[in-house]
């Protein structure tokens, strides 16, 4: 017995520090693609192009995300695990790297591409090796603690990186990144266990992923719910400052607080969902429905603001149950469809800023995002809904080893 306890004990520190290592990398990614939005007005200002333009830079490394999530999963399909989410750390670090050498626009804009390729495979991998690590039953903490890399991000990594910025130039806050992506590439190596291809891995099997109906409803899910999360994120700024009246020094501490809320739901659902997985991601699409609707009666005020983007935020651990839901449905396809899952909120990412803009300049006031919000989390609840009921008219159906 005592043999025995020491063992499990000994596995339990080596999950974490894998879980860790995967973490470290999730920082870099969330690091990179929230800042970059952060220090656009100090790049747009020296490569000469006006905001607008900038923007596109945004935009190359979300349609990097959705090409490269799926591409690469399917390509590396006969990899091991350890030694694509190695080579994938590294690619994302040199094209960081190279983004801080950025002669142009032109040359930034295709970089930021590149850099965006990694990002969906990383994830849709690293999630299966932390999977691996734990018991079956703790599968959803597991993608959480690597998913609270990114939140943490939010946090620490997108304001120092715009106060390297400011204080410095853009440039290095790219070179931080790039740095993140060395360490996690020497974690990595050092920690994770190295595991052979599954038996039959191939990339016509990872496309069979694309044949299950439950895939695309849990994907439809995260495309449209998750949307009124970035629908209210992407002009808060603003908000603060024409709605709210709060201190140009103040907005990044309202964003922070942003990155608060996702991080503490990340620690709370995942361990909720690990007990009641679709009943959780329904209660936070309710959720998130109820506190896009309080947003704007919330944005007069810096303190109920400051509360509403807290709860908000908190919706944000949808992504990791959802990660969760796609490697229990995908059967033998689980790479590529834990993959996707960010091509998907990728799609959200887009999806809701667009709407939320149009109901802005359609006259509805600045606080109509909250409502946009409202809209999309109900869609994605709708969806989810038609996903339980097949499940319940087909019956039980055995769920995918995600663990193994």
């Amino acid at each position: 017995m005592p043999q025995t306890s020491t063992s499990a004990a000994s596995s339990t520190a080596s999950a974490r520090l894998v879980i860790f290592a995967l973490a470290i990398g999730a920082f870099a990614i969330g690091t990179t693609e929230f800042a970059t939005m952060s220090l656009l007005p100090y790049f747009a200002q020296d490569l000469g192009i006006d905001a607008p333009t900038a923007g596109h830079v945004i935009s190359a490394y979300a349609l990097g995300v959705v090409v490269g999530a799926p591409l690469l999963t399917v390509l590396a399909a006969r990899i091991a695990r350890r030694t694509l989410l190695i080579a994938l750390m590294g690619m994302f670090a040199v094209f960081n790297a190279l983004c801080a050498f950025a002669p142009n626009y032109e040359s930034l804009l295709v970089l930021r591409f590149l850099s965006g390729l990694p990002h969906g495979a990383y994830f849709g991998i690293g999630s299966l090796v932390a999977v691996s690590m734990v018991d079956y039953r703790q599968r959803n903490q597991a993608v959480g603690r690597m998913f609270l890399g990114l939140t943490v991000a939010t946090i620490v990594g997108v304001p120092f990186a715009n106060w390297l910025g400011h204080a410095l130039t853009w440039r290095w806050g790219f070179a931080l990144v790039a740095a993140s992506g060395l360490l996690t590439m020497a974690l990595i190596a050092r920690l994770a266990p190295y595991s052979p291809p599954a038996v039959g891995a191939s990339p016509l099997r990872e496309l069979g992923a694309l044949k299950h109906l439950q895939v695309w409803l849990t994907l439809a899910v995260g495309a449209i719910g998750f949307g009124g999360l970035f629908a209210v994120y992407t002009y808060l700024a603003d908000i603060l400052l024409q709605v709210t009246h709060v201190s140009p020094d103040g907005v990044p501490l309202v964003l922070a607080v942003f990155g608060i809320g996702l991080t503490v739901g990340n620690i709370i659902m995942p361990w909720l969902a690990d007990k009641a997985l679709m009943p959780t991601a329904a209660g936070l699409l309710l959720w998130s429905a109820a506190m896009g609707a309080l947003f704007p009666l919330a944005a007069g005020n810096a303190w109920t603001i400051s509360l509403s983007i807290f709860f908000i935020g908190f919706g944000g651990a949808l992504g990791t149950i959802l990660q969760t839901r796609l490697m229990d449905v995908a059967q033998h396809a689980q790479g590529l469809a834990a993959a996707l899952n960010h091509s998907a909120f990728n799609f959200a990412n887009a999806l809701g800023p667009l709407l939320g803009g149009m109901a802005i300049a359609g006259g509805y006031g600045w606080t109509s995002p909250g409502w946009v919000g409202t809209g999309l989390a109900l869609g994605g609840f709708v969806i989810l809904m038609v996903s339980i009921a097949v499940d319940r008219w087909r019956g039980p159906q055995p769920l995918s080893a995600s663990h193994v």
